[in-house]
Order: C-alpha cells, then structure tokens, then sequence
C-alpha cells in the first residue's frame, strides 16, 4: 500500500455477519483514531444474525430484540454508515457505484458514488433455485429479515385459516440443510405454543414435507448428526424425501421427478447457496458460477489487492483443500477477524498473512426438540458426537459470542438477561 497524505477510505458493503465485524474492529483500531475512514453500506439500517432467521420465519423469536441498529453502532464503534445497494465499481478511479433506494413511490436516496482505497465486498449469500421454474414466483426465501418477516405473515394467516375453516396446513421446505431442518423444527415449536391461545388441535393441523436431492438431511453434517435430526423430525410426523428432485414450483405445491404434484399451501425455497449477482459484473473481478469473488489466502480478489472480500460472498480453497471453504457464519466470523487484524499493517506496507480456517465443529438446532453436532478438526477431541444439552448450549454461546465481539461483555451480559426477563412477560410466539 503506497503512501498518502490523507486517511485511507476503506468502504465495506455488507452489513451481515463479517461486514458489521470487521467495520466495529477496524472503527475501534482506525476510525477513533481518525487513523481511517471506515464507511459501511448496507440497503438496510439494521442487522441481524442469519443463522437466526429461521425463528424469526417461525415467529418464535422476537426480532427486535436482536436487531442491532448499524447507525448506532457506527457512532458507538468511530465507523461511518451509509444505505446503499452496490451496483457497480470502477477499480481504476476506485469508485464503488451504489444504486438508488426507492420507497413506494420514489427515490428515497438518488444514486451516487463513494471513493475508497480498500474495498471489502461482504455481502452475503441467498438459497439458489438453479433455475428451477416456478421457485422465484411461487417460494419463500429466508435468507433475509424482510424474507423471514414476509413469511411469518403469510403463515399466521394460514393458521388463521386453518383454524376458523378446520383445515389442515402444508408446507413443504425444499432442502434439509441446516436452514429448512431447524426452520421445520421451528414450525412445530410455533404451533405447539399457538396451540395454548385457542385452538388445541393447531398443531395437528400441520402437515410438512422436506425435499432434499441428497441421499440424507444435512448431508454436509457427520451422518450421526443427520441420523439424530432425521430421528426428531420422524418423531415429530414430518414426511422426509431425501434422493428427490423438484422439478418445478407451481402455485399449489411442487412437481418432483417421481411425482407429478405435491400439494402445499406454503413452499419455502433452503437449497443451494448463491451470492447476489452483481457480483459477476464488477468490473471484471473474477467469480466463480455461484457469482462468488475469488480470493487468495490474503482475503483478496485474485486480480486486485485494493478489493477484498469475505464470508458467504467470497470463494477460498486453501493449499492443503481439496474443495473451498463452506459458507458458514464460523467461516465468515474468522476472516473478519482475521482481516480486522492485520489490514491496518497493510496500510503501512507490510504483507497480510494467508488466512488459516479453525474448523470449530458444527452443530444444528432443533429447538425444544434438542440440538446435535460434531467437535471440528482443531480441538483435541476432534470428531467427538455432541447431544443434549451440551449441543444446546454450544448452538446458543456461538451466538453470544458473536454479541460479545460486536458489543462487548458488559453490554451482551445485559442483553442476554433483558432477553430472559421478556420470556416472563410476553407471549413465546408472535401473536400479530
């Protein structure tokens, strides 16, 4: 990095798991300091922790009480924030082009440019339909809070219906990864709870399919995980279809290779992962097919050493890996740390070390219902099979831990207790 007389701009877009991180550390370090200027772009104001997503789809989980505002933490942490969506850079000018942000009737905020010196892209990932027809116009997604919300809504009615007409209600989740297993397990917790505010036979009502094109649920988990999973999901009544193809999405359910049409009233979409398409039409910065930038083992574009990015949106296969990093929020946590750590040498001249991935483990969620997982290949007891409520508690601190990384012991310590006082005040699922 050459010498300049002002700060350095680094520009972040993405406000999700590793772009929130890395612009809290970096205010922390440069911003304060006045040592940087540290802008972050992100459409929405608020932030949230996706691998939460799938409560808030279920409307177990209070949204706002997890929400964290990026304004008030950029002015907290010495960061700057901006709402914008990324339509495009100019790597010679160092430009990033952010798109206009309508409401409903206008533009809210015009289009316009910002310069930097050092560009994170952390953008994030969504479910990716393949190209399968149907899915776009007739499935949820649950990659967002809006996404989550917007099916919340459209399930309460349902219920709703269900209940006042004595029908049953059917969902079908294409994709048993770790997002369509715990949002069926969710789905189920939801329904037990609803069923104590008017109609006790709700939860019977439920009738919910999972498809998943490969030959088991959450096959990127160790097979004992995806027994323990399959097991619940079996006790709880749930149809399972592993080995299953869907074909097409239509208004009333799916087409599959086996069978013409499985009807259901809700479809959600949790198969695949893909990064937002923009992404393969910046100025030539090299991606892969799921629109992914390749990085280097600096963090950095292979054909840019100013444009780094992270998580979900980036592609990495480190030298001794056959296959690239999954797209995790583990991963995703652990290269915003790692880049948090050594960019302000970068600034200075010195050469930022290859990132080294700690596979910590995996756990999944099941919710009341229990929680299983794997110890990764960096702890002693590598492999070791996680149950009950040592896997329980695990899936919980991974996400306090986050808290604590963004807001501090003190303030996560507080947060964690508001949360169990609300518990005891307001009803365990959303009522409207």
């Amino acid at each position: 990095m050459s010498t300049r007389t002002h700060s350095p701009r680094i520009v972040i877009v993405g406000g999700g798991t590793a772009g929130l991180l890395l612009a809290t550390r970096l205010g922390q370090e440069l911003g304060r300091a006045g040592n940087a200027r540290i802008t972050l772009v992100d459409r929405s104001l608020t932030h949230l922790w996706k691998p939460m997503l799938h409560t808030i789809a279920a409307g177990t989980r209070d949204v706002h009480q997890h929400k964290v505002s990026l304004l008030a933490q950029a002015r907290t942490h010495g960061f700057g924030y901006e709402p914008g969506e990324l339509c495009g850079i100019d790597r010679e000018t160092r430009q990033v082009h952010l798109a206009a942000l309508p409401d409903a009737a206008s533009a809210l905020v015009g289009p316009r440019s910002l310069p930097y010196d050092v560009l994170v892209l952390a953008l994030g990932s969504g479910a990716n339909d393949f190209g399968v027809p149907g899915v776009q116009t007739h499935c949820h997604f649950i990659d967002s809070p809006a996404q989550a919300e917007s099916f919340n809504e459209r399930l309460r009615w349902q219920l709703f219906r269900g209940a006042l007409q004595d029908e049953s209600v059917s969902i079908g989740i294409v994709g048993a990864g770790a997002t369509g297993v715990e949002l069926a397990a969710e789905l189920s917790h939801l329904l037990e709870l609803a069923a104590h505010f008017g109609d006790p036979s709700l939860r019977e009502r439920l009738q919910l399919t999972l498809y998943e094109s490969a030959p088991r649920i959450l096959a990127a988990f160790p097979e004992r995980v995806s027994e323990s999973s399959h097991r619940v999901l079996d006790r709880l009544g749930f149809q399972i279809r592993t080995g299953t193809r869907v074909l097409a999405a239509h208004a009333d359910g799916l087409s599959t290779a086996q069978t013409r049409l499985h009807s259901a009233d809700m479809l959600v979409w949790a198969a695949g992962i893909k990064a937002p398409e923009v992404l393969s039409r910046l100025d030539g910065l090299p991606t892969n097919a799921c629109h992914q930038v390749v990085v280097n083992a600096a963090l950095q574009s292979t054909d840019d050493d100013h444009v780094f990015a992270l998580g979900d949106c980036s592609t990495l296969t480190l030298p001794d890996q056959s296959r690239p990093l999954p797209a995790s929020a583990q991963v995703a946590v652990q290269q915003a740390t790692h880049l948090a750590k050594h960019l302000p040498g970068w600034l200075q001249g010195r050469a930022i070390p290859a990132f080294r991935y700690r596979d910590l483990g995996s756990l999944v969620s099941l919710g009341r219902y229990g929680a299983y997982g794997s110890v990764g290949k960096a702890s002693p007891f590598a492999g070791q099979f996680l149950g009950g409520h040592v896997a329980r508690l695990g899936h919980e601190l991974v996400y306090r831990n986050y808290q604590r990384a963004l807001h501090g012991l003190g303030k996560t310590s507080l947060l964690w207790a508001t949360e169990g006082l609300n518990s005891w005040t307001h009803p365990g699922i959303r009522l409207s």
